[in-house]
């Protein structure tokens, strides 16, 4: 299989640190989906990445449905219960990470992308969904609250994974707002996670 993405897409690198937290081998195909060259619509019509591509030419996108098939293929590192209460309470911590990146992309594109001068820019827009992201921070941050190590459980999971990603992509497209003071739980997740290989080794490429 081979997983077509982006260096600094926050939903390809968390799957990127699944595949080596599970310890899968499985070659990333770098694709700008913003170039009028690329292919990757043939592979998923919505045109977006991750995608992963099976074997057999079919391919998976959602960087969610990845993670989970990806989870199946090996015992290691099972990052995400099997059923019941505990699986649903990691893909809903999952979920809320992964909104809080698409509301701050959408801000992100109604202020820098290149289609609109300035003056169609919508600062109310940007403003709602901005909104979004600190109220998603904020649940996150809370949850860590007293210590906990872990989002969920005792040990790390998906819902880990995919907080730090998104607090990582903020601070790498948002550097001048300080993520790490307003939210100190989950800066603090970060730090330890940043610390294993898997994000040391898809860290993004620095501006």
């Amino acid at each position: 299989m081979k997983l077509i993405g982006s260096l600094t897409s926050p939903y390809v690198r968390k799957v990127r640190v699944v595949l080596a937290e599970k310890k899968l081998d499985c070659p990333l195909l770098v694709q700008d989906v913003w170039s009028e060259g690329t292919t990757i619509g043939q592979s998923n019509p919505l045109a977006k990445v991750p995608c992963l591509v099976l074997e057999g030419g079919e391919a998976l996108y959602d960087s969610r449905v990845i993670v989970d098939y990806l989870d199946t293929l090996s015992p290691v590192g099972r990052l995400i219960p099997p059923a019941g209460r505990e699986r649903a309470e990691v893909k809903t911590w999952e979920a809320l990470a992964d909104g809080v990146l698409d509301a701050a992309i959408l801000a992100r594109l109604e202020a820098t992308w290149a289609g609109r001068t300035e003056g169609e820019r919508s600062h109310a827009w940007m403003d709602r969904q901005m909104g979004k992201v600190h109220a998603g921070l904020a649940a996150l941050d809370q949850r860590l609250q007293g210590d906990r190590p872990w989002l969920c459980g005792t040990h790390l999971t998906l819902a880990d994974i995919a907080a730090s990603c998104a607090l990582a992509w903020l601070q790498f497209r948002f550097a001048d707002q300080p993520w790490s003071v307003q939210y100190p739980q989950l800066a603090r997740l970060l730090d330890k996670l940043m610390q294993r290989p898997s994000f040391i080794d898809t860290r993004p490429p620095q501006p």
